[in-house]
């Protein structure tokens, strides 16, 4: 039930900022990228927890030019961030999704799992791989992985609905950016 036309939409606005993102991300330092994308991550989790009925609804808005405009700028902006911080990122997608357009969990995450996962990340890929030899190796359990993960959550989507994909989103965001945080900081503080 994807609208092609939003989908579009986030494809044209989010593609621009993977690939410039992905252009610059091997010049920042590893142990800064990864402490910031715990923070980041961290807070979005809390962010929701915090708003009790965020995407339990959908309640489309922010549709009109003025909403397109700001919505659009911000997926560029959190495309370059899934370029540059490259993990984690389809999380930011999904609160923006819901938060500004009015969508609800379960539906935001269909769009995140499909454009984000799909289409920005291979585009952040192919620019990464341009300056830097991919890492083969890992590309058979990222691909299990994600393909695994994908079709459990989306089967609990439709069976247990949204209230348990918010619960799941804001639990896994809290736990994985404090491990982001904590890994980052060990990088940090060895360096």
């Amino acid at each position: 039930k994807l609208d092609y036309r939003f989908c579009g939409f986030i494809l044209l606005c989010g593609l621009p900022g993977v690939i410039l993102g992905a252009d610059i991300v091997l010049k920042i330092p590893e142990g800064w990228t990864i402490f910031s994308l715990g923070c980041l991550t961290s807070g979005l989790g809390l962010y929701s927890f915090k708003k009790r009925t965020l995407g339990l609804e959908v309640c489309s808005k922010n549709r009109d030019r003025r909403g397109l405009i700001i919505g659009g700028i911000t997926l560029l902006i959190i495309g370059a961030l899934n370029g540059s911080l490259t993990s984690g990122t389809g999380l930011f997608v999904t609160l923006w999704l819901v938060r500004w357009f009015g969508l609800d969990y379960k539906t935001a995450v269909t769009y995140v799992l499909i454009l984000v996962g799909l289409f920005w990340n291979s585009a952040g890929a192919i620019t990464i791989s341009l300056q830097q030899a991919p890492r083969w190796e890992w590309l058979p359990a990222l691909l299990i992985g994600a393909t695994a993960g994908s079709y459990l959550g989306a089967h609990l989507a439709i069976t247990q609905g949204n209230k348990l994909v918010k619960r799941a989103f804001e639990t896994l965001t809290i736990l994985v950016g404090i491990k982001l945080i904590y890994d980052g900081a060990q990088i940090l503080i060895g360096a």
